[in-house]
């Protein structure tokens, strides 16, 4: 009898952005090994070979180098990419940027500059593959959002924005790509022990430190606990679950 895995992702090629760190990254090395062929994107060389070396497999797998800050380079990006490695089965799209300023000294080009890598690059690629010749019917898209775009926090009204269009993008989304059978959600994570997020709390008093992670019944998250959740949104598993957010926050929201 041949063994059933409903999250499988055998014969899938799949995107994934901001795969040079953190979640993204963790998503490549968890999604290799549940049988997919990874297309890594990131802007740095070094990281995304780091990346690589960790896959299963390594030589199934391709790289792209871009800046999200251009978005009028990434059709010709995707074109490039479908033209090497096919149609794409899955999209994850990690890449982001944070910022913590106070309202008083926020600026407009703080704000187009977060939309743009958060927010505005993802939709681009979602634009790119609503074109038939470059995205799998039944394929399937998640974007990494963010808790504080449900909660509030000072200083990251830039930050939450960029996240919160997303989870309010994906339900109109949604209704489009269902014509196509395309699956397309958010996953929201609480505070994630990324290197990133790491360095951050290193900055904090103890005091600071410990009114942050207190909120965590659970404690913090650890980057698998995001790209197993991204491995069941990208599977077989996940076909009948469209335009929703998942909160994966250790708790935190419940509180």
């Amino acid at each position: 009898m041949e063994s059933f895995n409903p999250f499988s992702l055998e014969g899938r090629t799949i995107i994934i952005t901001g795969a040079s760190s953190g979640i993204g990254k963790q998503c490549a090395i968890d999604c290799s090994k549940m049988g997919a062929k990874i297309i890594l994107i990131a802007r740095n060389e070094e990281r995304l070979k780091e990346t690589l070396s960790l896959m299963n497999n390594r030589d199934n797998h391709a790289y792209y180098l871009a800046d999200f800050t251009q978005l009028t380079n990434i059709a010709d990006l995707i074109k490039e990419i479908v033209s090497a490695n096919g149609k794409i089965s899955g999209f994850i799209h990690a890449a982001g940027i944070e910022l913590t300023k106070p309202l008083k000294l926020i600026s407009i080009e703080d704000y187009e500059k977060i939309f743009r890598i958060n927010t505005l690059s993802g939709f681009e690629f979602i634009h790119q593959f609503s074109n038939k010749k470059n995205f799998e019917d039944g394929g399937h898209i998640v974007l990494i959002s963010s808790i504080t775009s449900i909660i509030g926090r000072g200083g990251v009204a830039a930050y939450s924005a960029s996240k919160g269009a997303m989870i309010s993008a994906i339900r109109s989304m949604a209704i489009e790509l269902s014509k196509k059978k395309i699956c397309i959600n958010c996953i929201s994570p609480g505070t994630i022990l990324t290197p990133l997020m790491a360095n951050f709390l290193s900055t904090l008093s103890e005091e600071q430190y410990l009114k942050r992670v207190s909120g965590f019944p659970l404690g913090l998250g650890k980057c698998t606990d995001i790209s197993n959740a991204c491995i069941y949104l990208l599977s077989d598993a996940s076909q009948w679950i469209t335009g929703q957010n998942f909160i994966i926050d250790g708790g935190y929201t419940i509180l």
